[in-house]
């Protein structure tokens, strides 16, 4: 969320930016100021009656040590006036602060000054871009015919135990699963992070803070009778862990690694786009999550770009890192790197990854701040990358080492197969 000073003192500022989103926010802006101008003349009203109340009930003990009891209770009859119009004041102040807090929500996080202008994905810049030639056998399948031929995803099956887009991974394919999730981890921790296992689910206060309420409640899965939702991303727990937290200056950074399952409710588009592994409504992923001073959040920005692109490196991927534009940047973040992969079999790019900087924002709907040398609390920044979400690394991985013989096992991951080198 966009604090409340910065909306004040730069105004044009943050409209600006904003067209950079392709978001309109002038209205909202000035219903902000507007609401926030109206707080603050109801607050004085309110503050002007408080202290007619203390002075009237001063009075009133004063008179009633005289024994003035007719005059104390003619200012006793104006106390209780004056109540009644504080009362209705203080409604309507609540009612001020939720339109002014539902206006502040939905407003977009500003993009750095660096976020390229653009529209949509076709517009985001390609900043490397590795050799993608994989040389294919002769009759090369895809990832879906490839799981079927070595019985190690079933898709079918999973249609109907839940429905379409819940894989079962059997034998090899579990396997492979278990040890992708395991080296992802390791290297993480190798990296500084520690590891957490949060819940799967979450609560609204949670989904709010990092920015999934109110923008994506329809991507999520709702448990009614709960009121909880099934994460969407180990994002949500993990940077939730610092809801209502001040930290030191000296605690930071702050890096966790967790790896869950996620579920979304991805809005159903056909063809290749979404066949197999490339949209799924549960699917397995591994994330990295830090909590930084300012100052130094652009520098972990690149640390974790730099620290997933080791991570694919080694699996051997064809690879590109792309900046997304203004129009391509999520809601909450002010900039995001993504990686894709090379699929050979499909001959297309598969994203894989997204690293971001959402710099105060979410930390400012979680209330997250640190002390500083000074004295004084600041909002901290956050940070998130995917290290790395599984399905269509799978893809990659499966229609890449494809070979007459069987799907060859990454050395990386080797050890973590118990030695095994080959589906077969």
């Amino acid at each position: 969320m966009l604090t409340l000073k910065d909306i004040k003192n730069n105004p044009e500022d943050i409209i600006n930016r904003l067209k950079i989103k392709g978001f309109d926010a002038a209205a909202t802006v000035q219903e902000v100021i507007a609401l926030d101008s109206s707080r603050a003349e109801t607050q004085t009203i309110v503050d002007d009656l408080s202290s007619k109340l203390n002075a009237f009930a001063r009075e009133v003990g004063a008179l009633l040590k005289q024994g003035k009891k007719e005059e104390a209770e003619a200012a006793k009859s104006s106390i209780a006036s004056i109540k009644e119009t504080v009362a209705v004041h203080q409604e309507n102040m609540t009612a001020i602060e939720t339109k002014l807090n539902n206006a502040l929500v939905s407003l977009p996080n500003t993009p750095h000054a660096t976020v390229p202008v653009g529209f949509s994905d076709k517009d985001n810049i390609v900043i490397k871009d590795c050799d993608k030639e994989v040389i294919l056998p002769a009759n090369s399948l895809p990832h879906w015919d490839l799981a079927k031929k070595y019985d190690i995803i079933d898709f079918e099956l999973g249609n109907k135990l839940a429905g379409a887009g819940f894989p079962v991974y059997k034998g090899l394919g579990a396997r492979f699963q278990r040890a992708l999730i395991s080296y992802f981890l390791d290297k993480n921790i190798s990296a500084g992070y520690m590891e957490i296992m949060p819940p799967i689910v979450t609560n609204e206060e949670s989904a709010y803070g990092t920015g999934q309420l109110p923008d994506k409640e329809g991507q999520m899965y709702h448990i009614v009778a709960d009121n909880l939702y099934m994460i969407p991303t180990a994002e949500v727990p993990v940077t939730n862990v610092f809801r209502n937290v001040i930290l030191n200056h000296s605690d930071m950074p702050v890096k966790l690694t967790a790896y869950t399952p996620c579920f979304r409710r991805e809005a159903g588009s056909y063809g290749k786009d979404v066949r197999g592994l490339n949209r799924l409504h549960q699917f397995d992923k591994v994330e990295i999550v830090q909590v930084q001073h300012p100052d130094n959040s652009y520098a972990a920005l690149d640390e974790m770009v730099a620290h997933v692109e080791e991570i694919i490196k080694e699996l051997g991927l064809p690879y590109r890192i792309l900046k997304l534009c203004g129009g391509d940047v999520s809601f909450t973040s002010a900039m995001t790197f993504d990686f894709e992969v090379y699929s050979a079999a499909q001959e297309r790019w598969l994203e894989v990854s997204s690293v971001s900087n959402f710099e105060s924002f979410q930390a400012n709907r979680l209330k997250l701040r640190f002390k500083g040398a000074d004295k004084k609390n600041t909002l901290c920044h956050t940070l998130n990358g995917s290290s790395l979400a599984l399905p269509r690394i799978v893809a990659a991985l499966l229609e890449n080492y494809q070979t007459e013989d069987g799907i060859l096992v990454p050395k990386v991951l080797v050890p973590y197969m118990g030695g095994i080198e080959i589906i077969k």
